[in-house]
Order: C-alpha cells, then structure tokens, then sequence
C-alpha cells in the first residue's frame, strides 16, 4: 500500500508587514550602531523576502503598517526581550488556532470528517506546552478521544518532512488509517534583541503559519465518483518514499537553541557550499533505487531557508531558475514558517498542475537532509499498491 495525500491545506496569521516596513520597525526598536543599521536594513532587502504574517501583529489606525506590542524597545544594553516562558505563554494562545484553520481546511480538501481520523501527527519547533495544541485540536475538530497521538518536536525546518514518514509509516501499517499531519511555528515569538549576524539574518526571515495534511491508503469518496485528477487543484500524491541522511562533521552548521530570551537560531555560512558539494551526490543514489535520475524529477519542492539555500540547492541539482519559482515565491509571500513552509510549497504545485514525480526537500540542524518522493497519478482508484 502506499499513502495518498488526499488533503493539504494551509493558514496564516491574519494580519501581516512588508519586509521594508519590519525592518525599519526593528531598527527603530532596538539599541544598535549605525553600522549595525545599515547591516540589518542590507540583510532584509536581500533576505527574498516581500511580507512576512505574525500572530503578534495587530491591525493599526490611519492606514500604517500593523503594528505589535510583545517586543518593547530595550531599556538598556542588557535588555534582551521577553523571558522564553513569556514567549511560550503566547505560543500555547496561539499555535492552536494557528493549527486548527490548517487542519479544518485540510479535512474539507480531503473529504473526510473529524470522526474518520485514527491518528494525528503534530510537528512544531517554535514552542512546548503541555497540554499541547495537539490536544486542543481534540477539542476544536471533535476528535474522536482513540485518536492516536504522535508529536515530532525541534527538528526544524524539515519537520514536516519528518511528520509525513511518520504518517506514512501509520498507513503502510494499517489500511485503514486516516492520519491528520498539522505542522505550526509561531517563529516570530523568537526575534533576538541583539546584533550578531546570524540572529539578523533570522529576524529578517521567519514568520508564522501553519499547514495540514490528510494521508491515508484510499482516495475520498468525492475523488472516486468523479476522478482523481479533473483539475491541477484536484491532484493528490502518493508518498512513494522518504529520505534521510545526516552530513558528518557539520553539527555547528545550523543550530537551534532555547534559551533564556527565545530560541536562537545559527546558520553557518558555510551552509550553501555543504549543500552545493553534498546534495547531489547524496540524493542520487537513492533517487536511482526508484528507476529516477535528478533529470527526471518533474518539480522541486524545496524548503525556502533563504535565498543562498536556494541559489546552492539549484547549483548543486543543476536545474534552472524556473524549477524553484514556487519555492521563491513562497518565500517572498510569506518569509521562512520552518516546518509548514515546504507543505506551502507543496499547495502551491499542487494548484498549478506541477509535474511528477515531485521531490520534497529541506535542511535541519544536524546538518541533516530529509526528503521524499511524490507521484501523481490520475489513474489512482481506491486502493494504491
């Protein structure tokens, strides 16, 4: 048997800001040198980045940008924002509304009722609380209380990745597994007071959003009836593998911290040239067990990390500008949402039709690449083999 994507949906936070207006919000709020300035308004311009969603921003009067309250201006030198428990408190408010729109969105795309999930796969690294938005969910979608739980925590921007093997894993196991995937970051809830430049890169590229997907080994009564691929938004995927090696020696190259004022991100700049000399020579083995070399793959689902990533991951596959728009513009429409972002991506191929197969692919702390393939087949019937 092999798992069918019968449902994606994804949600962001209502409000949201232009890249310009953030960065002149952030330079406007903080203690910083006038070399310190003009360093974090280059790095915003060149992040890729046009507009990025919060939950923290709020709709402002008089037609000004939106504005937030969370992060004061500092008082001092030592004032490094709120405390990481004030950080969480705003996590466990608001990742689970974040959730629930992507998950009650995903379920009508699949044609498939809360009562019908067996399992639910959350993903989340931008927060911990316990109960968790896993269990509001229960509440929320009228989930059935056997609902099986499973939580895949702080691996990242390739977590989504990591939820959907898991999926996949429930639905190879059982064929009659309905498995709810839902991946939120609330990222934004982690800007860093201080000017180092990894944490200037990361305050110009995270945001908030949420994605959800429904995987299970038949397609919804609807696709039955009336055929599984009538239109490119009606296309659904079968996961026909999943991909998973850790880079020796690179632990330092991308970090992910808790600490006491957030979570701190670190991305080594040495991170585009690993990919550029690693990745081909890694995926290409495995892509060959299916009977597929890298020219073959019809569209790149690619974590956008930023735009060195992607300029490194299309050097280092060989393709052409074109096979990453989708990637890029995600990126500019809605800045780095960690784990949902590539499902985002994903949403995005999917409504213009892309081509199979279709490789997923994001980068981790570790450094750790994860991947897996998709198949779109318009012949799909109610059971998959």
């Amino acid at each position: 048997m092999t798992p069918i994507l019968v449902g994606l949906a994804v949600a962001s936070p209502p409000h949201s800001i232009t890249q310009a207006d953030a960065a002149c919000q952030s330079v406007a709020a903080s203690v910083a040198t006038k070399k310190q300035q003009r360093i974090a308004m280059k790095v915003y311009e060149k992040s890729g980045v046009s507009r990025r969603h919060s939950v923290l921003l709020q709709a402002s009067t008089n037609g000004a940008p939106a504005e937030q309250s969370f992060f004061l201006p500092p008082g001092d030198d030592e004032d490094l924002g709120p405390s990481t428990a004030a950080r969480m408190r705003c996590y466990a408010d608001s990742a689970v509304e974040l959730a629930e729109r992507a998950a009650r969105d995903a379920l009508v795309d699949a044609d498939v009722a809360a009562e019908e999930i067996t399992h639910l796969v959350t993903v989340s690294c931008s927060g911990f609380s316990a109960p968790g938005f896993d269990l509001g969910l229960f509440e929320r979608l009228a989930l059935t209380p056997g609902v099986a739980r499973t939580h895949v925590g702080f691996m990242g921007c390739h977590g989504a990745l990591n939820g959907l093997r898991v999926a996949g894993a429930f639905s190879r196991a059982d064929p009659h597994a309905c498995v709810l995937v839902v991946a939120t970051e609330v990222c934004s809830l982690h800007y860093q007071y201080d000017w180092s430049p990894e944490h200037i890169v990361a305050n110009s590229l995270f945001a908030d959003g949420a994605a959800a997907v429904v995987v299970r080994n038949v397609l919804p009564q609807r696709a039955q009836r009336t055929g599984a691929a009538q239109s490119p938004a009606a296309k659904h995927w079968r996961l026909t593998d999943s991909f998973s090696e850790v880079l020796p020696g690179t632990a330092d190259a991308m970090t992910w911290q808790i600490g006491d004022n957030g979570f701190e991100m670190t991305l080594s700049a040495a991170v585009p040239q690993l990919i550029r000399g690693e990745l081909r020579r890694r995926i290409a083995p495995w892509l060959r067990r299916h009977g597929l070399d890298v020219d073959d793959v019809g569209s790149w689902a690619i974590h956008p990390g930023g735009p060195r990533i992607l300029d490194a991951c299309e050097d280092a596959l060989g393709l052409d500008d074109s096979a990453l728009s989708a990637s890029r513009d995600v990126l500019s429409a809605f800045g780095n949402m960690s784990s949902p972002t590539v499902l985002f991506v994903l949403e995005q191929l999917r409504r213009t039709g892309a081509a199979s197969p279709c490789v997923m692919l994001g980068f981790g702390p570790g450094l750790c690449i994860e991947a897996a393939i998709l198949e779109s087949d318009s012949t799909l019937g109610t059971t998959s083999s």
